[in-house]
């Protein structure tokens, strides 16, 4: 439980750093995160996926609707992603929104190049 409250104050810090990087873009690192935060069990500790997540998922792809949103939004997964670094199931990342039954249109990973997202 302690590993969580850990994971969940690196999250809020990221959050808070990453804030003021979205100037072009509606789409803050905030709302990501939030969206994104009934998934922190299933990407780092092989909890089960529920539906929870995959609605915050959803939401997330509904409200990233401009490319710079959608720019945005891979930035702050990214920097969630190394934040939480070894602790994160990289796959199971990768694989969420298929998981999820949600298209995007890039994946989710640290290697992906935000700029090239339309």
């Amino acid at each position: 439980m302690t590993g969580v409250m850990k994971l969940a104050c690196l999250v809020l810090a990221c959050m808070i750093v990453a804030g003021p990087m979205t100037a072009n873009a509606a789409l803050s690192c905030g709302t990501v995160n939030g969206n994104l935060a009934g998934c922190i069990g299933y990407l780092t500790q092989g909890a089960a996926l529920t539906q929870g997540c995959c609605n915050g998922v959803t939401n997330l792809k509904n409200i990233a609707r401009t490319t710079p949103d959608r720019q945005q939004a891979c930035r702050c997964l990214q920097s969630a992603a190394r934040a939480v670094g070894r602790g994160l199931n990289t796959g199971r990342a990768a694989g969420l929104p298929s998981a999820c039954k949600v298209n995007i249109p890039y994946k989710i990973s640290t290697s992906t190049n935000c700029n090239t997202v339309r």
